[in-house]
């Protein structure tokens, strides 16, 4: 009875053809798996009569062998048809696609730019975690307790815990940097900040800063307007005259903003300067001698200066760009200009 099962197995397999993936697999759950019929052979192993017992396995072994042969024989045939229908899917006389090339963000851009220039004077680059404790973003920078910069109208703080709270400024990156190592120290921190601000045209609750930090003996303010001086010309070119205000930060002292004369009318006034020939682009001044303490640094032994910049900012006085919100909306008729900078 088995020897006319064993015989129409063995017709089906000679018969069998598989000519795409799916076939071949069929094929195998069919004749090589467990639950086989040829699987299926070996497990009535047990209701053959023990005189027949050997006569039945060699047999059933070559129906085995014969479906392992058939197998490899369809895997090659199925593997070459694949290649010669890949092959005839490829027209090599087409031309070329025409899809456009993706471009590098202006925000990148910029700050890569910003990078270049001050590692060439010899910063090298330091981060930090956004999600900062009150000691690093405001304590140690010497914000009293009833600075405006603590509420929760200026701050994202986390989970309303005032000691927890999303960074204001890559300053404390800055304290980090001081903390863990000794001067001199020459730094510079890009990186995303949070304010608590309506967005708008010129404002937006999550932007982009650079601070940079040179910390040594006999550091001047000569050597932080000299400094800066040597960006500006670098980043907006050689024309580009500089100014220093008075100014005041917690964290430095004397403080000064850092304005750099407009690039759109030349420094003759128009409504980008507000008829004033000069735009702001950030912040600057000589470390206070408590932030020096707070850090660890002999402030009678070590001076230094820190300056920072939004990188919206300059990328918007580079490229003439007038809504900040630009940068976060990812309109590609936006960023296709910029393609240029790749």
């Amino acid at each position: 009875m088995y020897q006319e099962k064993i015989e129409a197995i063995k017709a089906a397999i000679a018969a069998a053809d598989a000519t795409t993936p799916d076939q071949l697999e069929a094929y195998r759950m069919e004749f090589i798996s467990k639950k086989s019929v040829v699987g299926e052979l070996f497990a009535a192993m047990g209701q053959i009569p023990n005189e027949e017992k050997r006569t039945y396995g060699q047999v059933v072994n070559s129906v085995k062998q014969l479906a392992e042969e058939k197998f490899q024989e369809l895997i090659e045939k199925v593997s070459s048809s694949n290649k010669k229908s890949k092959s005839a899917d490829i027209d090599l006389t087409l031309p070329p696609s025409n899809y456009p090339l993706g471009g590098i963000h202006p925000l990148t851009a910029t700050r890569q730019r910003i990078i270049e220039i001050f590692e060439r004077i010899g910063f090298n680059l330091s981060e930090g975690p956004e999600i900062e404790d009150d000691w690093h973003n405001f304590t140690a920078l010497n914000f009293p307790e009833n600075h405006p910069a603590r509420e929760m109208q200026d701050t994202f703080f986390i989970e309303k815990n005032p000691d927890i709270a999303l960074r204001t400024h890559t300053s404390s990156v800055q304290v980090r940097v001081m903390e863990n190592q000794k001067p001199p120290i020459r730094t510079l921190s890009p990186g995303r900040v949070y304010r608590n601000e309506a967005i708008s045209a010129r404002a937006h609750c999550i932007f982009h800063q650079v601070e940079g930090l040179y910390v040594d003996e006999n550091v001047g303010f000569a050597d932080l307007k000299n400094t800066l001086y040597h960006f500006a010309k670098e980043m907006f070119g050689k024309e580009t005259k500089v100014r220093f205000r008075p100014s005041f930060f917690p964290f430095t002292e004397p403080s000064a903003e850092i304005d750099i004369s407009c690039l759109i009318c030349g420094g003759k006034g128009c409504n980008v300067c507000k008829g004033s020939g000069w735009v702001e682009i950030g912040g600057s001044g000589m470390v206070d001698p408590n932030v020096l303490e707070n850090c660890g640094i002999d402030s009678k032994k070590y001076t230094g200066f820190a300056f920072g910049m939004g990188i919206e900012r300059i990328a918007m006085l580079k490229y003439q760009i007038k809504d900040l919100r630009l940068f976060t909306e990812n309109d590609v008729r936006f960023l296709s200009q910029f393609r240029p900078l790749l």
